[in-house]
């Protein structure tokens, strides 16, 4: 039975270019780049240029872009650091990614309080609630720019301002973000943006912490001087030119990728709807990532149908891979006003350029199969209850 791989949010396959790239600088550029010898400048220019090709992708200054072991250690790095040694209100969204989440409460351990600024149906920001909020009180604000379960893309440019007028800096989550939608830092008026490389088809291990010019940041990792003394620890040069490379390729095939992404989504959508009616996609319809489907089943337990779709040779999940050990309806649906049977019947479904028409209309035949087996069983469980 061919397997077909619908958690692309979680991870994404390395591209060949990628792949090749590591392998090659894995050889070529194996030296410590802090190194003061011939072999140590060779990787260390891999690593500039590296950084240089990120950075025009993303229209940031190559100097404002940290390399990191990947998107959690970049959260986290962006939170703590940029939180002022005061304690204060953090704000955030209440769906937000357990890296920040747990960074957050890391620093509420420490005694600042977390305020939650309101999201509607759709998961987007209520903005009528930014003008309420304390911002006298506020030292951070960080807010997800386009959801890892839901798809939902938030605008960030209104709480963006309202940071700005009151001095406040603000860390925007573009894990999922990057590499699925164009992300221009020098526009977004933020103070720092986290990404990380196996999100967009590059390697796993490597991710950036995007840092606005002149933002001060207290580093987290002691004990080297690289990354310009804001992360301690020897980068590793083969990954960060794997993840340029994976970024210049999506830069090249943007539109297409987005159009071919889109598309398997809604063809998708289009086919869980008519065969395992009645379903709910969960999230804004209009503002979200082309890749992204949250789809719930009422009267079907989304533990009990992610098993029997891995059994069915069906790869999707019940949201973020990092908090796959709860068995807690996610926040963000639970925040968007699910009732927790249905947040708790939600599965997520998440598309990538490698997959084909062939390949969904094959999955939407084997989820069918399973919603209405699953939902048969219910039924036959509620009479002989």
């Amino acid at each position: 039975m061919q397997r077909i791989f619908l958690d692309n949010n979680s991870t994404t396959r390395p591209l060949p270019e990628v792949i090749e790239a590591i392998s090659v600088h894995s050889r070529a550029s194996f030296a410590n780049p802090g190194s003061r010898h011939a072999e140590g400048r060779v990787a260390r220019r891999a690593l500039e240029d590296a950084r240089e090709r990120i950075a025009a992708v993303l229209g940031a200054r190559p100097g404002e872009v940290i390399f990191t072991s990947g998107g959690t250690e970049a959260i986290n790095l962006a939170i703590l650091g940029l939180a002022k040694e005061s304690p204060g209100k953090i704000l955030l969204t209440p769906g937000e990614h357990s890296a920040t989440r747990e960074a957050c409460r890391q620093l509420e351990r420490h005694g600042s309080r977390l305020c939650f600024v309101e999201i509607d149906s759709d998961g987007r920001i209520l903005l009528d609630r930014l003008e309420g909020l304390p911002w006298n009180e506020i030292k951070l604000a960080t807010v997800i720019l386009a959801h890892n379960e839901t798809g939902v893309v938030q605008d960030i440019s209104p709480l963006a301002a309202r940071c700005e007028a009151h001095g406040v800096p603000l860390h925007v989550d573009g894990v999922q973000a990057v590499g699925k939608m164009a992300v221009d830092f020098q526009r977004l008026p933020v103070a720092a943006l986290s990404l990380g490389a196996h999100k967009f088809h590059g390697p796993l291990g490597i991710g950036a912490l995007l840092l606005r010019e002149g933002t001060r940041l207290r580093p987290r990792q002691f004990g080297g001087h690289q990354e310009s003394d804001r992360r301690a620890g020897t980068e590793s040069v083969a990954l960060a030119v794997g993840m340029a490379a994976a970024l210049e390729r999506w830069q090249l095939k943007r539109e297409q990728w987005t159009a071919q992404r889109q598309r398997l989504r809604d063809r998708l959508e289009d086919g869980l709807t008519s065969g395992c009616a009645p379903i709910v996609v969960n999230g804004s319809r209009e503002f979200r990532l082309p890749n992204t489907l949250s789809v719930a089943f009422p009267g079907v337990d989304g533990e009990a149908l992610l098993v029997a779709l891995d059994l069915a040779g069906i790869a999707c999940s019940l949201g973020s891979a990092c908090a796959s050990g709860s068995t807690e309806p996610a926040p963000i649906l639970i925040a968007m006003g699910l009732s927790p049977e249905l947040a708790s019947s939600s599965v997520r479904f998440s598309v990538s350029i490698e997959n084909t028409p062939e390949e969904i209309d094959e999955a939407i035949r084997r989820i069918v199969q399973c919603v209405s087996r699953l939902r048969s069983s219910h039924v036959q469980t509620a009479v002989h209850g």
